[in-house]
């Protein structure tokens, strides 16, 4: 009998649902459709989230890489919170898992400490007699200290392991591979009606010169992704140059010449110096002087080229390369211009003018002002303006501690495989930090949360070491 009840109360049940379902369709029109359809995919994404914190650390990183190119097809969502989102739900994925065992010991380390010091620090300019507005404080400490301040303790606590680090990099070279193909759909095919919008509303002055588009993918501009492309780029060179297979050390060159070309197609003058600085560190990290030697040569004569010939001035990209050496430039000459006025209004305010004062945030919080109406055209010449001398000087301590011990931590791995991903990682991070001069990179999306996550990566190396270690004398002992 309940046999039988139960067959006659599936169909019952369905017919029911497909109702249900019908009536909702009904009354919510397309909205509805797209909220059926959306639904699955909902439930999947969250239950990816909340199967484990790192999961919600790969979501970051994806949507670091995705969300400024998607305000310009859906300009109405605030898409430019997603990364912000992505790193609450790291830390609720953790609240809401009691089982996971956290490992307290690996924030204990001077890389949080330094984080800790810096927050405080942007936590301080809130009372700096200078500052304009709270609000523009809120918007601009995301990039400047808010994003480093919860990228990194999470890294550490829940993506601290060696599959994490080779998941960490994977996404990285195939995000940067979408964005290397959309730049060529780009340069090939032109932009599409939201890029060109996006153009018309004020970017086309600095985007198309002479006639020629400077490449932007679906980075926030050209600059950003010149630069963002060239780290990609050096990560994939000196995997290639790595002990891997054979095959997957082919891929990663062909990868990186690609992204090279691309950071030509971007005419950002500044990511030259991406993979300039990024060979020079990684030539001296690796002490392989054999190596050293040729790799001194090869930028040598690269120099020569842009430098001292005239070969390929009839190509747009080449010709703008080259400029990026020639000091009577007279874009960089405005930009010291630039950089003695802000020396001047900041001879009294030791603290600088207040954070969000300047860029584009100072322009829609305090328009009108000093900060907000003088360029600064640089990550460092920022910091500067917005906390004076004493917050660029503690910047450029803490970014060079970070490199520093990033290096006497690589010098110490055993494990050959994992020097030469944490040595591709530090190569990238010193081409973006030197590069961070010409161009406002180290808070921007996605390199800031790259360059954040491998911080903690550079910290996490002796336990990185020692899980391969202890991997493989079980693999040896069996």
């Amino acid at each position: 009998m309940e046999n039988i009840k139960s067959i006659l109360l599936l169909p019952f049940s369905g017919l029911l649902l497909a109702a249900l379902i019908c009536v909702f369709i009904l009354f919510s029109g397309l909205l509805g459709i797209g909220a059926m359809i959306l639904f699955p995919f909902i439930l999947l994404f969250f239950y990816f989230v909340f199967n484990h914190p790192s999961n919600a650390l790969v979501i970051t990183l994806v949507f670091a890489f995705m969300s400024i190119g998607m305000i310009r097809y859906m300009p109405s969502l605030p898409l430019g919170l997603t990364v912000d989102f992505a790193l609450a739900l790291t830390i609720v994925s953790a609240l809401f898992q009691p089982n996971i065992k956290i490992d307290y010991s690996k924030i204990n380390n001077g890389l949080m400490l330094v984080t800790l010091l810096w927050m405080a620090y942007n936590l301080a300019q809130l009372i700096n007699p200078e500052a304009r507005s709270i609000a523009a404080w809120f918007y601009a400490v995301r990039g400047t200290a808010i994003y480093m301040f919860m990228a990194v303790p999470l890294t550490l606590l829940f993506a601290h392991r060696n599959k994490d680090l080779n998941r960490f990099i994977k996404i990285i070279l195939i995000f940067s591979l979408f964005a290397a193909i959309w730049g060529l759909k780009q340069y090939i095919f032109g932009v599409d009606a939201a890029e060109n919008r996006w153009l018309n509303e004020g970017s086309r002055s600095t985007h198309v010169l002479l006639g020629h588009l400077r490449i932007f993918s679906f980075f926030s501009d050209a600059g950003q992704f010149g630069a963002g492309i060239a780290h990609a780029g050096v990560i994939a060179m000196v995997l290639a140059m790595g002990p891997f297979k054979v095959k997957y050390r082919i891929l990663l060159a062909l990868g990186g010449l690609l992204f090279f070309y691309l950071m030509i197609l971007s005419g950002t003058r500044g990511a030259l110096i991406v993979p300039i600085a990024g060979a020079l560190t990684y030539l001296f990290a690796s002490k392989n002087f054999k190596i050293m030697l040729a790799g001194l040569l090869a930028l040598g004569m690269v120099f020569v080229f842009l430098k001292f010939s005239n070969i390929g001035n009839e190509n747009f990209q080449i010709r703008r390369m080259r400029s990026a050496l020639d000091p009577e430039d007279a874009s960089l000459n405005v930009r010291f211009e630039n950089q003695m006025k802000i020396a001047s209004y900041l001879s009294g305010r030791p603290f600088g003018g207040g954070i969000g004062t300047s860029g584009s945030w100072g322009k829609r919080f305090s328009p009108g002002t000093f900060l907000a109406e003088t360029p600064n055209d640089s990550w460092y010449v920022k910091i500067w303006a917005e906390m004076g001398i004493v917050g660029l000087l503690l910047h450029l301590g803490i970014l060079f501690y970070i490199g520093l011990m990033a290096l006497f931590k690589i010098w110490k791995i055993k494990d050959r495989e994992l020097r030469q991903k944490l040595l591709a990682l530090l190569s990238g991070y010193v081409g973006i930090a030197i590069a961070s001069y010409g161009n406002p990179l180290l808070g921007q999306m996605p390199t800031g949360i790259i360059l954040y996550m491998s911080w903690s990566y550079f910290f996490l190396s002796q336990n990185l070491d020692e899980e391969i270690t202890t991997q493989k004398a079980i693999s040896n002992h069996a």
